[in-house]
């Protein structure tokens, strides 16, 4: 199975570091280096296609991203971002600064507005509900690719806060019983 994934473009919230989890915020205006950056990324997933099917989290900003690339997609409930609770709509380091060394080594251990364990078992649930695909094409949120991307690596989340993963930024995954690689788009 091939998995590439494309963080959505940055909203007004992202500009000031705040969480956004599972508030529904739309994208910004896109800039023209950000305009750029899709054109070469679009240029990968020319390379990388057919896919036989586009998926977005129920967020309208993957949806707004998929669109801003010509795509329309299925919505997945599994695919949705991070609930951080509290810490929605307040800067990434007041989290940080709270649950540090939590955060970055064994995030599998908080709880903010879902677990992170919960996190994990959506992971578990979309390879295992999109198994019989081979090439999938996912426009997602930041905490779930590098959540994927830990557990492609590692067989789990724990080091999904070690991996930074830019709006816009795209991600192949190529997975079987044998071989898990990671590209960078």
């Amino acid at each position: 199975m091939q998995i590439t994934m494309i963080r959505h473009l940055p909203t007004e919230w992202n500009k000031k570091t705040w969480l956004q989890g599972r508030r529904d915020i739309g994208l910004s205006q896109v800039s023209d280096e950000q305009a750029k950056g899709i054109e070469m990324n679009q240029k990968i997933l020319d390379e990388l296609a057919p896919f036989d099917l586009v998926i977005a989290s129920t967020l309208q900003r993957t949806h707004q991203t998929a669109a801003l690339y010509g795509y329309s997609c299925e919505a997945d409930g599994l695919v949705d971002e991070l609930d951080f609770g509290p810490f929605e709509g307040i800067p990434k380091n007041v989290l940080i600064e709270k649950h540090g060394n939590i955060w970055i080594e064994n995030p599998k251990e908080l709880v903010l507005g879902e677990s992170l364990q919960n996190l994990e078992d959506r992971i578990v649930q979309f390879l295992n509900k999109y198994s019989e695909f081979s090439n999938l094409l996912v426009f997602g949120h930041g905490s779930w690719i590098r959540a994927m991307l830990s557990y492609a690596k590692y067989g789990d989340i724990n080091n999904m806060n070690k991996v930074e993963v830019l709006n816009n930024s795209c991600h192949t995954l190529i997975m079987n019983p044998r071989v898990k690689r990671e590209r960078e788009c």
